[in-house]
């Protein structure tokens, strides 16, 4: 069986990527990454498309002296910040992360998911969103 939106976030306007290597061990599944813009002297951000195939999703992380926000382009995925519900996401959807929130974000079980992730500061990496907490979620 075909998962859905796979032929929406292969051809996203803001492009595939690569698969998502350098990260690869902060990720449950594949991820693949598209830079847009990367920092340097003068622009202190990165801007990323990050895309995920179905039931792909990063540990649980925290952004420090900055923030993350989350543009979904394409396909259905989570967003989920500790202590609270997960949040189904869809294309138009935006999430503004503030520092020091402890979040993950991925696709459904079903479904590929694209979003653009602009992003300032470092990230801290925590456990892993195991199988149990995940298969619990519910389109």
């Amino acid at each position: 069986m075909v998962a859905k939106n796979e032929h929406e976030v292969k051809n996203d306007l803001f492009g595939f990527g690569d698969k998502n290597v350098a990260f690869a061990k902060y990720f449950i599944g594949t991820s693949y990454l598209n830079g847009l813009v990367s920092p340097d002297d003068n622009i202190d951000v990165n801007i990323s498309n990050v895309n995920f195939e179905p039931g792909c999703r990063n540990n649980w992380h925290i952004h420090h002296d900055g923030f993350q926000i989350l543009l979904v382009t394409a396909g259905e995925g989570w967003y989920q910040e500790e202590g609270k519900p997960a949040q189904l996401l869809k294309p138009g959807d935006v999430v503004a992360i503030h520092e020091g929130v402890k979040h993950w974000h991925g696709a459904t079980k079903d479904s590929w998911f694209s979003h653009v992730a602009i992003t300032k500061g470092t990230s801290e990496w925590c456990e892993e969103v195991d199988d149990a907490t995940y298969n619990r979620l519910s389109d």
